[in-house]
């Protein structure tokens, strides 16, 4: 009786460790990350398909692609490229936007840098040559 109290103990204390891993609580943060922005996107490929491509089907004559023989398949094509394309504008607008954060803090100039240093090293040799160090 005390082994088996022994090895439940074990297991969840084994059990608690595992879950205490830092990347198994960034695995979970990530798939509800992931879930949530897997709603944008097919909210956003869905306004694409209905806005766009809907009407392009329409005028050419074809009420459903699904009812053709690969129509299944060519929906899946249609539907990876249009959250591919929307997943790289979103990837583009974020780094433009980090470039452009990275942009707005300048650089310090080095030479201004060097002087700085220089007078500091001045004001340190003066202070030891006073105190006769």
């Amino acid at each position: 009786m005390a082994r088996a109290r022994g090895a439940v103990r074990g297991f969840w204390s084994d059990f608690r460790d595992f879950i205490n891993r830092g990347n198994v609580v960034d695995l979970a943060v990530a798939v509800i990350l992931g879930a949530a922005f897997t709603r944008v996107v097919d909210s956003i490929v869905t306004l694409v398909t209905s806005a766009i491509l809907q009407p392009v089907l329409d005028a050419a004559g074809i009420d459903n692609i699904r009812n053709w023989p690969l129509g299944d398949f060519i929906v899946a094509v249609i539907n990876f490229l249009l959250i591919a394309l929307v997943i790289y504008l979103i990837v583009q607008a974020l780094e433009r936007f980090k470039r452009k954060q990275d942009v707005e803090v300048p650089a310090p100039d080095p030479v201004a840098t060097q002087q700085r240093l220089a007078d500091a090293i001045d004001r340190l040799t003066a202070a030891l040559n006073s105190r006769q160090l």
